[in-house]
C-alpha cells in the first residue's frame, strides 16, 4: 500500500492539533475549560503558522521594588513590564520553536514614548513539571497549569539557570517571587490576560492585565472604547468582567468596535 503524501500527513496532524497541553492539564481539567480556550492552546504551529492575537494593555501596577526588578530584569532581556501605560495597543504572537520543539512567544508592548517594548521568551515542554519558560541568559522557570471553566493558569514551581551545560535551580531567596499568568476567555474571540508577580514577604510586585481577540489572517484589529453602559451582548468585550475575575479594582467597562 502506498504511503499517504506528505500534504496528507500535514492535514491529518493540523485536524488532530497539539496536545501537549492537555497532556499538562489531564483529561478531565481540560474538558472543563471553555472550547476556546482548548482551542488556542491545542493549536499546531508547525509549517510557519503563526498564532496572532491584539488588543491592548488597560493596566499595569508596580510597586517601587517592582519597577527595580523590572530594570534589573533588562539584564536577561526584559521579560517584566518596563511602563505603566494603559489603553496603548499590544500584540502577542506565538510560532514554532523548530530546536526544541516549543513555542516562541513575542509579546509587543505599546508605550506613550519611545519605541514599543517587545519580549521574548520560550514555552519549552520538558523539565521536572513537564513545562517551562526560558527568558534569555540562561534564565527560566518551570510551570505549572492547572485551571477550570474560564479561566488557565500558568504558575511558577520555581526559577533556575543555566550554566556550562548545567541546570541549577535557584534557591527560594534568590526567587524574585511567584509568577502568575492567567489567560480568561470571556467570549466572542476575548480573552483577559493577567500577569502578577507576588513576593513572599513584600506581596505583589508587578501586575498587569490586556485585554486580548483572536485574529484570523488578514483580519483588521478592533479598538476598544470606553462607554458609559455596557452591552449584555455576548460577544461584547466584557472588560469589568475580566477585572472581577483577575483585578482587585475596578477599570472604566468598554466595549469593541469595529
Amino acid at each position: 500500500m502506498p504511503a499517504a503524501p506528505a500534504s496528507a500527513k500535514t492535514e491529518a496532524a493540523q485536524a488532530l492539533g497539539d496536545l501537549r497541553f492537555r497532556a499538562l492539564l489531564g483529561a478531565e481539567q481540560w474538558s472543563s475549560l471553555a472550547p476556546a480556550i482548548r482551542r488556542r492552546f491545542s493549536k499546531r504551529l508547525a509549517d510557519s503558522r503563526t498564532a496572532l492575537y491584539a488588543g491592548e494593555i488597560i493596566e499595569t501596577r508596580m510597586t517601587r521594588v517592582g519597577r527595580l526588578l523590572a530594570q534589573l530584569a533588562r539584564l536577561v532581556g526584559g521579560p517584566l513590564p518596563l511602563s505603566r501605560d494603559a489603553g496603548m495597543p499590544a500584540t502577542v504572537t506565538v510560532t514554532e520553536d523548530p530546536v526544541t520543539g516549543g513555542q516562541f512567544w513575542t509579546r509587543i508592548y505599546g508605550r506613550r514614548r519611545g519605541f514599543p517594548q517587545v519580549i521574548h521568551s520560550s514555552k519549552r515542554f520538558q523539565g521536572p513539571t513537564g513545562l517551562e519558560e526560558y527568558l534569555g541568559r540562561g534564565l527560566g522557570m518551570a510551570l505549572t497549569l492547572d485551571g477550570a471553566g474560564n479561566a488557565l493558569h500558568f504558575r511558577s514551581d520555581h526559577y533556575f539557570v543555566q550554566l556550562f551545560g548545567r541546570r541549577v535551580r535557584l534557591p527560594f531567596w534568590l526567587s524574585p517571587g511567584a509568577t502568575t499568568v492567567s489567560h480568561i476567555d470571556l467570549g466572542g474571540g476575548r480573552f483577559g490576560f493577567v500577569l502578577e508577580l507576588r513576593h513572599r514577604l513584600l506581596g505583589v510586585l508587578i501586575r498587569q492585565a490586556g485585554l486580548f481577540r483572536d485574529m484570523a489572517d488578514g483580519e483588521q484589529g478592533r479598538h476598544c472604547e470606553p462607554q458609559a453602559k455596557q452591552s449584555s451582548s455576548p460577544d461584547r468585550l466584557d472588560c469589568r468582567g475580566a477585572t472581577r475575575l483577575a483585578m482587585t479594582n475596578s477599570t472604566t467597562p468598554r466595549r469593541c468596535r469595529e
